[in-house]
């Protein structure tokens, strides 16, 4: 039988297709990944990621279970120092001085070992984990964007992780600790059976009572980091948009919030608080009536001469012992019941399946021509009875034509952009690259070759240069400087502390709309992609800078086909044809100076843009 497919990658070479020219795709995968099978535990989907670092585990908890041996020789050791070296003086005392110093000594390097490969591991299984849902991140559809928060995403590859790394990890060493106690009542049991048997005796309602807890404690791990995802969402966007929260002066309105929402996770932690007070003591407190029994039935026995002194000196040594890992059985139930509900949660996510994937069969794009097509293409957005965006849309873009694309707000202008670059797939018809179905070519390679601007730039925060080679991190320094002269961007770059290798703030902030639209620009032309979608890509930049692009762009777009998603008048002159959209429709297709005789939609459509960059124009927030 074969064994099932796990969700990342695996140990194995694999083939990783399609690589944009001049962009290093490798780095070093987890060798392993989730199990998707949906029936099994999540303990057993995730045990595929502890296979793939066994040795330097096995080795871990090797030396740890050494080491606990180790110490449990010492009370056994110190039984027979009473007896025959101090009772009876048969042996000299420093003969077991020695041989306890010497173990002493060993189990601390073996625990120093242990902890050593044991913290290794966790760091390895953490990383593994965090990249295989980062990677299944990348490979999600926008349509699970459109629906997903952030901060429920951030939180998931977090903190959720970093509770099933740590149980992961360190309940194997917990249980290794707790193991010890049957070693340690293995030697009792060498020294006295019955009283062995009396010192164990609570031990059954130990099991009892952390059964209990486990089935109190999930319901409420599981609300504790709902809840935690619930502040990182409210936290993350008001982070992101810091600037609307002050614009109206909301933040008071969104500390409220915040308020609240911390008010809901300190309620599940006092929850959680409470029941870990109401069962951990009991769990670690049964012990303490072992030890009760040892020195009653123990003493007693003594005073009567059926046993040394020695021996309740050592029984009373391994009930100590004994009390560490019950003590810690407290910790491992919390433990996995948190990192349950976060691995529930985790595979929410990583048991998503991409709706924009590769066909079997499907090819690489190569030596693009440019060609467009729409057929008969029909298309919704996602989710629920939502209206249709595209109906029976027809349109054929030739290699090397400029089409522009003009209609209302809602006209399906900008859904046109995300379908060529199949951000989504069409629900009728099909669009075309080529005479290629763009589902049955490779995502990646599509993509590859179509530079896409969009209206609202997003710039890393990272330098200037790295932000204009994002597409081709290998981009030399005059390269990069082409491409920013290109898009009018070089000499406000210039300018900056640190020209090109200034960092720009979250987003961009730190520049006006009008430069970051530039550099986004630039960024796109490094590509040189063979086709150009612009949509709206120079709404936020002035007349004048606007025509200084335009300048560059016309030459830029020769031999190039370009799809401009356009307002202005200025930007559709860049154009050999205009297409007018309306209710996700073509209405009207040819020259500019042809639509205005023909088309009165056309004009009061450029009537209102018109008007409203007029009303625009006095806004200082403009970007330069």
């Amino acid at each position: 039988m074969t064994a099932a497919p796990v969700i990342g990658r695996s140990a194995e070479p694999v083939d990783d297709g399609f690589v944009p020219v001049a962009v290093e795709a490798h780095y070093q995968r987890p060798r392993a990944g989730i199990d998707p099978d949906r029936e099994k535990s999540w303990l057993r989907r995730a045990l595929p990621i502890v296979r793939a670092h066994r040795l330097s585990f096995a080795a871990a908890l090797s030396l740890s279970f050494v080491g606990l041996v180790l110490q449990v020789q010492i009370p056994n050791l110190l039984n027979k120092a009473i007896n025959d070296s101090i009772a009876t003086r048969r042996v000299p005392l420093g003969y077991y001085v020695t041989w306890i110093v010497g173990l002493g000594v060993a189990a601390g390097v073996t625990g120093y070992l242990a902890r050593l490969a044991i913290n290794r591991t966790a760091f390895n299984i953490e990383f593994d984990l965090r990249n295989i849902i980062y990677e299944h991140l990348t490979q999600m559809s926008f349509s699970f964007y459109d629906r997903v928060q952030s901060g429920q995403l951030i939180s998931r590859a977090n903190s959720d992780i970093r509770s099933v790394q740590m149980y992961m990890t360190f309940a194997p060493l917990i249980l290794i600790q707790c193991s010890i106690a049957l070693v340690a009542f293995a030697f009792m049991l060498s020294i006295n059976v019955p009283l062995a048997l009396l010192a164990m005796a609570t031990m059954p309602l130990v099991y009892v009572v952390s059964v209990k807890m486990r089935k109190s404690l999930f319901p409420v791990s599981w609300l504790i980091q709902a809840r935690l995802a619930e502040v990182a969402t409210i936290v993350d966007e008001n982070v992101s948009g810091v600037r609307v929260v002050r614009s109206f002066a909301a933040e008071d309105q969104q500390l409220k919030s915040l308020a609240g929402a911390a008010t809901r996770v300190q309620w599940s932690y006092v929850k959680d608080a409470d029941l870990r007070a109401r069962f951990t003591p009991a769990v670690q407190n049964f012990s303490q009536i072992g030890l009760v029994l040892v020195l009653a039935f123990g003493g007693a026995m003594v005073i009567q001469g059926e046993l040394k002194v020695g021996a309740i000196l050592a029984f009373n040594a391994y009930l100590l012992m004994m009390q560490v890992p019950f003590t810690m059985l407290g910790m491992l139930i919390m433990m996995g019941q948190r990192a349950a509900a976060s691995a529930d949660r985790i595979y929410e996510i990583l048991d998503e399946r991409s709706e924009i994937v590769d066909r079997p069969g499907a090819v690489d794009l190569l030596d693009c021509r440019g060609e467009i097509r729409f057929e008969h293409v029909g298309f919704s957005y996602p989710g629920g009875d939502r209206p249709r965006v595209l109906e029976d849309f027809d349109l054929r873009v030739a290699p090397g034509e400029t089409v522009a694309l003009v209609g209302r707000t809602g006209s399906g202008k900008s859904t046109i952009a995300r379908l060529v670059t199949r951000f989504y797939d069409v629900d009728r018809g099909s669009v075309r690259v080529d005479g290629h179905d763009v589902r049955d070519l490779t995502v990646a390679s599509l993509r590859a070759n179509i530079g896409l601007v969009l209206d609202e730039p997003f710039l890393f925060s990272v330098s200037i240069r790295d932000n204009i080679a994002y597409g081709r991190p290998r981009a030399t320094l005059e390269e990069v400087e082409a491409a920013a002269r290109a898009a009018q961007a070089h000499e406000f770059i210039e300018q900056l502390p640190e020209s090109y290798d200034t960092v720009v703030g979250e987003r961009g902030y730190t520049l006006s709309g009008g430069q970051r639209q530039r550099i986004a620009i630039a960024r796109t032309l490094l590509v040189n992609p063979p086709i150009l979608i612009l949509d709206d890509a120079t709404s936020a930049i002035d007349v004048q800078v606007e025509q200084e692009i335009h300048e560059a762009l016309s030459h830029l777009m020769a031999g190039r086909t370009t799809l401009i998603i356009a307002h202005r008048l200025s930007t559709i002159a860049l154009a050999e044809r205009v297409v007018l959209l309306d209710a996700g429709r073509i209405v009207a297709d040819g020259r500019h100076v042809e639509l205005m005789e023909r088309s009165p939609l056309y004009a009061d459509v450029l009537a209102r843009t018109a008007g409203d960059e007029s009303a625009a124009a006095s806004s200082p927030s403009r970007g330069l």
